[in-house]
Order: C-alpha cells, then sequence, then structure tokens
C-alpha cells in the first residue's frame, strides 16, 4: 500500500511542472511512511511513498524497472494472486529479484498488456512507463478501493493518489458548481467528478493511456449480470459456494510480512471475516472501538461477545465525546476534498488506533452493498409491491412530520425514517434511490447556493451524470439493479473512499475480503430472494455462517456506525458554527452559499425538530474548513 504520483509533459510548458514531482510525492508520506523514490528524465516524471507490506526490503522499492530497463511501474495496492501469477511467469522464463507482488504486475504487464488486468485478483492503482513507446498504461481496480485522480490538458498529464498531491503542481483550482451541488445531496462527489472542474477521477474498472499528447480511456471490468444461461443454485449449495470463495479471498489477504489484525464492530460482515480469518491465523488481533458516553451507537458488547467466541486477541479502544473532538481537526485537515460522511471520525480514531498493533487489518466492507444490508434496501423491496401497510405509511405522512425526528433516539429516529419512507413512496424508481442515497433534496441544495453560483449550474450535464448513476433503477427494477447501483455510486465514492483516506492518514493497510472479485461476481449471480426477502437481508450470507457465529449476533437492530453530531454541534461546536465557519460574515464574504438559507438550517438545528440537519450542517462545516485550507 502506497502514494503514487507523476506527470507526462506535452510540451515545455509542461516541463515546467515536472519541478514539482518531489514536493507532490512528498505530500503523500502519510500514504507510505517508510520510503520515498523519484524517477525523472526528458519524457516524464514519476514518485512513489512506500508503506511496506510484502517485501519490505529495499529491492522492492519503487519506481521499479524491469531487467531490460525499457519499463517502470509505480503501483499502489495488492495482488493477492501475484504468487500463483509468479510461477506462472517463471514458468515462462521470467526471473524475478524480489519477492513482492510489484515486480510479478510489472512483468505480467510487459507479456500480456492491458489484458494482464483480467488476471488481477486485489485491489491497485498502478502507472506503468514504457520508455521506448513513450507511453503511460494508469488503471484502476474493479470496484474503486485504491484512488486515482488526473489532470488532462493541453500541456501535460498528471495522476495522483490524492487531491493534496495534485494541487502540488500548480494546477488551476477553479471550482466545479456542479460537484458542489451533488456534494451538498449527497456529502461526497461521485466519480468521475471531483470538486475542481480539471481535475477528474478514474473511475473504478478503467484503464487510460496516455499515447502522443492524448488520453484514452477504457472499461475493463463491470460486473456481470446474471443470465438465465447461467443454472442457479440451490440456496444450500450457494450457501457452500459462498463461504468457500469467501473463506478463500480471507486466506489471501492474510499474506504478509508485517503485522495484522482485523477490524471487528460486532455486526455479522467483520464477525464473518473474524471467524474465518481466526482459522488460519491462531494469533489474530482484532480492534473495535466503543462510545462510553453515547451507548445508542455502542456496540462493544457483541464485539467483545464475537471475539471470545473466536478466542482473537481484542482490543477495544473506548471513546468519550472529548476523545472524538479531540480528533476532529485531523480529519478534517487530511481532507483534501470535500467529504462528509461523519463515521470518517470513527474510522480515523480506530486506523490510528490499530496502527500502533498492526500494520495491515481486515474489514467487512461491501457485504452491504451487494446483499441487501440497508435500511432502504428493505424499503425498495417492500414498494416494488406496495400493500396495504405501505400505503398507510404513505398517507400518514402530514402525521409523521409533526413529531419530532432525529437519528440520536430510538423513537425520533424511527419517526425520521418513516417521513423519508412516506416522501419516497411517491416518486419514480430513480429519483426515490436517489434521494434516499443522500440527505438534502435537490431544491433544498439549489436555494443553499447563492445566486451567482446557481447560475453557473450546468443542469443539462447534471441531468446526464445523474441519469448515468441510475441507468439500472428504472420501473420493475429487481434488487440485484440496486445493489450494482449501489456498487457503482455508493461503495467506491463514499464507503471505500472513507476507509481508504482515514486507514491512509495513519499508514494502515486496509483489506476487503467481501471484495474478491470471485465473490463479487458469484454474488451477483444469484437470485435477488437469496440476498433479501421481506424478513431477513443478507439472507446466503448469515445462513452461511450460522453454525460459527454466536447465536446472540442474529435479530439484533442494525444501527449503523454514526457520531452524535448534534449534540457537539448544540455545545462544543456552537461557537465553529456560529463565529467562524458559518458565521453570516464568513458567508457573505464568501459569496458561494445564500446566507438566509443557512441561518433556516441553524434555526432548525437548535430547534426541537432538527430531522437530518446535523447532516446537511456537517456538509457544510466540511466543505467551508476544506475551502479555507485550499482556495481561500
Amino acid at each position: 500500500m502506497c502514494g503514487i504520483t507523476g506527470i507526462y509533459p506535452f510540451n515545455l510548458i509542461g516541463k515546467i511542472h515536472k519541478i514539482h514531482v518531489n514536493a507532490a510525492t512528498t505530500s503523500l508520506e502519510k500514504r507510505g511512511p517508510d520510503h520515498q523514490k523519484v524517477f525523472i528524465d526528458e519524457t516524464c516524471a514519476l514518485g512513489h511513498r512506500r508503506l511496506s507490506i510484502i517485501d519490505t526490503t529495499s529491492v522492492a522499492h519503487q519506481p521499479m524497472w524491469d531487467a531490460s530497463k525499457r519499463y517502470c511501474i509505480v503501483f499502489n495496492g495488492e495482488i493477492f494472486n501475484y504468487m500463483e501469477l509468479r510461477t506462472s511467469l517463471e514458468s515462462r522464463g521470467v526471473v524475478f529479484n524480489s519477492q513482492s507482488d510489484t515486480e510479478v504486475l510489472l512483468n505480467l504487464f510487459i507479456l500480456e498488456g492491458e489484458a494482464c488486468l483480467q488476471k488481477l485478483n486485489g485491489f491497485f492503482a498502478f502507472c506503468i512507463y514504457d520508455e521506448t513507446e513513450r507511453t503511460f498504461f494508469v488503471a484502476r481496480d474493479r470496484y474503486g478501493v485504491k484512488p486515482l485522480l488526473y489532470v488532462f490538458d493541453d500541456d501535460k498529464f498528471i495522476f495522483a493518489s490524492e487531491m493534496k498531491t495534485i494541487l502540488q503542481y500548480g494546477i488551476n483550482k477553479e471550482l466545479d458548481y456542479n460537484s458542489l451541488y451533488t456534494f451538498l445531496q449527497l456529502n461526497y462527489i461521485p466519480a468521475p467528478d471531483t470538486i475542481f472542474r480539471h481535475v477528474k477521477k478514474l473511475l473504478p474498472g478503467h484503464f487510460l493511456k496516455v499515447i502522443a499528447g492524448r488520453i484514452e480511456i477504457e472499461k475493463w471490468y463491470e460486473i456481470p449480470a446474471a443470465t438465465s444461461n447461467n443454472p442457479i443454485p440451490s440456496f444450500e449449495d450457494a450457501q457452500k459456494t459462498l463461504a468457500a470463495l469467501l473463506e478463500k479471498s480471507v486466506q489471501h489477504r492474510l499474506v504478509a510480512d508485517v503485522p495484522l489484525g482485523s477490524f471487528l464492530s460486532g455486526g455479522i460482515d467483520s464477525s464473518v471475516i473474524t471467524g474465518l480469518a481466526s482459522r488460519h491465523k491462531k494469533d489474530l488481533h482484532t480492534f473495535s472501538i466503543g462510545f462510553k458516553d453515547e451507548k445508542f451507537f455502542d456496540e462493544t458488547h457483541y464485539a467483545n461477545l464475537v471475539a471470545k467466541h473466536f478466542k482473537t486477541e481484542h482490543t477495544v479502544f473506548s471513546l468519550t465525546n472529548d476523545d472524538l473532538l479531540a480528533h476532529l481537526n485531523d480529519v478534517l485537515d487530511y481532507l483534501d476534498e470535500p467529504f462528509a460522511d461523519s463515521s470518517a471520525l470513527n474510522v480515523y480514531i480506530l486506523s490510528k488506533h490499530t496502527r500502533k498493533h498492526a500494520t495491515v487489518a481486515l474489514s467487512g466492507d461491501g457485504a452491504d452493498e451487494m446483499l441487501g444490508g440497508y435500511n432502504k434496501h428493505a424499503a425498495l423491496l417492500k414498494l416494488r409491491s406496495m400493500g396495504v401497510k405501505e400505503s398507510v405509511i404513505a398517507a400518514l405522512l402530514p402525521l409523521w412530520k409533526l413529531i419530532p425526528q432525529s437519528r440520536n433516539g430510538t423513537l425520533s429516529n424511527k419517526v425520521r425514517q418513516l417521513v423519508k419512507y412516506g416522501e419516497g413512496v411517491k416518486l419514480d424508481p430513480a429519483e426515490r434511490y436517489w434521494k434516499w442515497a443522500g440527505y438534502t433534496s435537490e431544491g433544498t441544495a439549489e436555494g443553499m447556493l447563492s445566486p451567482h453560483v446557481r447560475s453557473q449550474l450546468s443542469k443539462d450535464r447534471y441531468e446526464s451524470q445523474k441519469a448515468n448513476h441510475l441507468r439500472f433503477v428504472k420501473e420493475g427494477y429487481t434488487m440485484n439493479d440496486i445493489f450494482r447501483t449501489d456498487m457503482e455510486l455508493v461503495l467506491p465514492n463514499d464507503m471505500l473512499t472513507k476507509v481508504d483516506l482515514m486507514s491512509m492518514a495513519n499508514g494502515l493497510e486496509v483489506r476487503t475480503p467481501f471484495l474478491d472479485v470471485d465473490v463479487v461476481n458469484f454474488i451477483f449471480s444469484l437470485p435477488d430472494d437469496y440476498k433479501i426477502n421481506n424478513t431477513m437481508r443478507k439472507r446466503v450470507l448469515q445462513d452461511a455462517f450460522r453454525a460459527m457465529l454466536p447465536s446472540e449476533l442474529y435479530n439484533r437492530p442494525k444501527k449503523g456506525f454514526e457520531v452524535p453530531l448534534l449534540k457537539w454541534f448544540r455545545k462544543e461546536l456552537k461557537s465553529m458554527i456560529a463565529d467562524d465557519l458559518l458565521s453570516e460574515k464568513f458567508i457573505r464574504d464568501q459569496q458561494i452559499f445564500d446566507y438566509a438559507e443557512i441561518r433556516k438550517l441553524k434555526a432548525k438545528l437548535f430547534s426541537s425538530n432538527p430531522g437530518d440537519v446535523h447532516a446537511r450542517i456537517w456538509g457544510l462545516i466540511v466543505f467551508q474548513s476544506w475551502w479555507k485550507k485550499y482556495v481561500s
């Protein structure tokens, strides 16, 4: 796991920017604390920061050249089937100088070109420079576990693992107001866009080539759709196959030359991964966090139960609100693009403490998106055949809206969910999904922007991009259509971005066994009702491991991984809102937001019926903090 960057100039103006490659590489220090190296020649420059995981010796440092000195690679990620690939390459005459997966990847590309991507099982972003042909080949993994940002203009092509690195090259920092508009709705910015007009993200499952001053972008992977040509296994056989594939995936991800552990929240997903890992690593260390002051969010009881069941060496980081607040500025400071999933704070603290014990951690990310683990999945399933109960909930929407709503209590959170459900019932499937994926409606988000910014929005571009994100969600949708949309929108742009940023801020590698390509392809070959029905979510997963897991994990409420923002905003962070980031003077001087609308949000925040407003406030705080650091 590392940080990478590089520049390919097309002319003399572009070449001037090569002087920034050393500073750009240094900006990735937290992502790769163990080693830095830069390569520069007349054609290009490449930089690498290394977090040593496999073959920690100097012979595995990057940028790495092949034996002929024609090809050079900078690589961020892990190839989990690299030993099998290495054996195959050796049979074809390849001689290796290291034990690293980097050298395997480089030689596989040399022999097979872009076709090598289909053989890779892992997560990655990499660039290979061909000195003879004077080309870059840049690729990103199937599901977007590892980030890759780039700039392409008349003068140059630049790529990097992080936005802060891109900015080191002195690029144009013109804001993309369409991205801001989307951010206000979702609390993140979906690829391929970024907050800057001239910076893009390479989409998951895509590669690009830089050739003679132009770039070519192609898709190399997409989740295969289930077809009638493939026989459907019985539910019992599906359980067995999933269990076997997951165990193989976990085994692959236990390979490391540094200490390795596992995140353990006490939910089904992380408990399955922990249980499988404990079969093959007897001294497995597990890690979880809990909230001393917020029992509603605390799930350490279940994590302790699982740890005891599998006899792991378990560490609980039990935090107070003061502990969380103490790390708030660290998180805000590391965000180099607006990103407002508040649970990033939890992941940051968990990663920071875990890094004291391990360099690699397994996680259960990806299961919810593929197998129907979210509340919205159950709601969308019910709405495919709306009955009397759903009609009554929708009809009583005016009543629900009169009752106080908040995420910070059982009853008020249930009312909040009923309101959101009732509002979604009357929408078409695509609009319903979009509403339930976000925190703020399109109208409210637009109203928050100043008249000048609103006039700069390209509604045609917005609607086109939104339609592409929602292309699978149509009348008569299947739940697999919903899951695929989650896998392309929510997972890479929210969940995986959060884990990558917060773990890399602490030099910790996080591995995701559920996102093994064989596991994903198999899950998407299964019928909807193997995954979710009206009584159970993640059916095939829960039933496959029912005999392995403690019975107490079943039929327990799913609470998520949240931060008690509302209390903070009303107490400890009140001054930040009132006197600094959302003050009238700041907003009016900035000229991005409409202060009249911001004032309404602040009034709702301190009312008896806050609803989801704290999520909108958090999004604004994140943006304002980012804007002060990178734009102001």
